[in-house]
């Protein structure tokens, strides 16, 4: 027998479903303008995107101390939020991996590490508002990712029990937390990766080049239960 559709999915967001680094890029720009920098080129931004805003504005203001750049996060933050929606796309593929998960009958959710309301108000500018089944944010609980508590409160949020919830994303971070919740997991090769970083050594359950070839059934990896 071929193997069916995964039951439920839990996606990253930025990197995995979004293209989100134009928005960010812009905001990063913003900022350094504000401080009489010049812009920052995409191809510099990108690879930090998936590490959060701190590894960002690390990467935008590198000759900053620290302490420093961590206390202009929330105003990084506002010009991200002013930029929100405005520049970003879901990556080439996902709308069709989307379709055919749904066509299946699968539940799918996401699952990030960015501010839920900053998540919150990106769901509808993509249309996936009444799609997304749940939507957990990296402040919605005590923990975020790499702690598997997200994971697994997703899943319970959907009714499916972690083994037969598949997570995908781009990130070490991601495939670390699926392995704790007890899910099997993909690795997003398409999404944002700096030059050291290794996805063969995160043991990722399988590890896809593009969101289309996951419109077929056989790409995912097998569920635990």
């Amino acid at each position: 027998m071929s193997r069916p559709f995964p039951r439920a999915v839990l996606f990253d967001l930025d990197g995995t479903l979004l293209d989100s680094a134009p928005d960010l890029l812009a905001a990063i720009n913003n900022a350094r303008a504000a401080r009489g920098m010049p812009p920052m080129l995409l191809a510099e931004l990108r690879p930090h995107v998936s590490k959060g805003a701190r590894a960002m504005v690390a990467a935008a203001f590198p000759e900053v101390d620290a302490a420093e750049r961590d206390s202009w996060i929330p105003s990084f933050l506002d010009h991200y939020q002013a930029e929100l929606g405005r520049h970003c796309a879901p990556f080439e593929g996902v709308e069709a991996m989307l379709a055919a998960l749904e066509a299946s009958g699968c539940i799918w959710g996401i699952v990030t590490n960015k501010p839920e309301y900053l998540a919150a108000a990106l769901v509808p500018m993509l249309g996936w508002q009444d799609r997304c089944a749940v939507l957990i944010g990296g402040d919605t609980l005590a923990a975020r990712k790499p702690d598997p508590l997200p994971l697994l409160v997703a899943a319970e949020r959907i009714g499916v029990a972690p083994g037969d919830c598949i997570y995908v994303g781009d990130d070490e971070r991601d495939i670390v937390a699926a392995r704790a919740a007890g899910m099997p997991s993909v690795v997003a090769l398409w999404g944002y990766r700096l030059s050291s970083d290794d996805p063969a050594a995160w043991q990722g359950d399988v590890m896809i080049e593009q969101p289309a070839q996951l419109c077929e059934a056989a790409a995912w990896p097998a569920c635990n239960a």
